[in-house]
């Protein structure tokens, strides 16, 4: 085992996984967090074990704070510490907003935005005694510009965005770092079915992202920038110059 440990909610596939596995490269062990996939997540064990790290999966529901605290006390309680936090789960519910249900709403909401809420603060607990850790919130470029469908998860990830600043303001004289990254469009399940020749007209880069593209500027978030708290890396191709 090694003597860092970091945690990646959805972490099973897409951009989660990369970051988990760009993180074990760095020599960190891993808790890989999943919703409902136990095959992808053990695969992704699997992947990090053979980079000569320690990693497990923990399956609990992130918007669901009584199965994020018990899972939490037993990360905290078996390896006894976190250094990194990436808040990665997240889902989409897209529609016009005169047109979106409560439940997607709320969905969305949970997920993406009061899961943030829920895991961090017992693991802030763990950092704060160890006067040391990196929390790293994925936003999302529309938090910043928003965008017409999603009214749910633009503000979602711009809550995320705010909650990143006012953690930073917060934590940092216990030594604790909380940045963001704010993916564009990325090669995932979400984008999967999109048109994306569409979108890749108005991306300086002329193509979409890669998940390794993120997992670098989280790790360089979490582990290489020690004097950077409270910003929002864009990671979009130039898409919102």
């Amino acid at each position: 085992m090694s003597e860092k440990l970091a945690l990646v909610t959805g972490a099973s596939r897409g951009i989660g996984k990369a970051c988990a596995l760009e993180l074990a490269k760095a020599g960190y062990d891993i808790v890989v967090n999943y919703a409902g996939n136990a095959e992808a997540a053990e695969k992704t064990v699997q992947e990090i074990k053979a980079l000569g790290v320690d990693a497990e999966a923990y399956k609990f529901d992130v918007s669901n704070k009584e199965e994020v605290d018990k899972s939490i006390a037993q990360i905290i309680e078996k390896y006894g510490r976190i250094d990194v936090l990436v808040n990665n789960a997240g889902i989409t519910r897209d529609g016009l907003f005169m047109r979106m249900s409560d439940e997607n709403w709320n969905a969305v909401i949970n997920t993406n935005l009061s899961s943030a809420f829920f895991v961090s603060q017992p693991v802030v607990k763990v950092m704060m005694k160890q006067r040391s850790g990196a929390i790293v919130n994925m936003a999302s470029v529309v938090g910043v510009s928003g965008n017409a469908g999603q009214a749910n998860y633009s503000a979602a990830k711009a809550g995320l965005i705010g909650l990143t600043k006012t953690l930073a303001k917060e934590l940092g004289s216990r030594g604790i770092r909380v940045n963001a990254v704010a993916p564009g469009f990325i090669n995932t399940d979400m984008t999967k079915d999109l048109d994306t020749s569409k979108f890749t007209d108005f991306i300086p880069l002329k193509r979409l992202g890669e998940p390794e593209d993120i997992a670098k500027a989280v790790k360089f978030l979490a582990v290489d920038a020690q004097y950077v708290t409270g910003q929002v890396l864009e990671v979009d191709g130039g898409l919102i110059i």
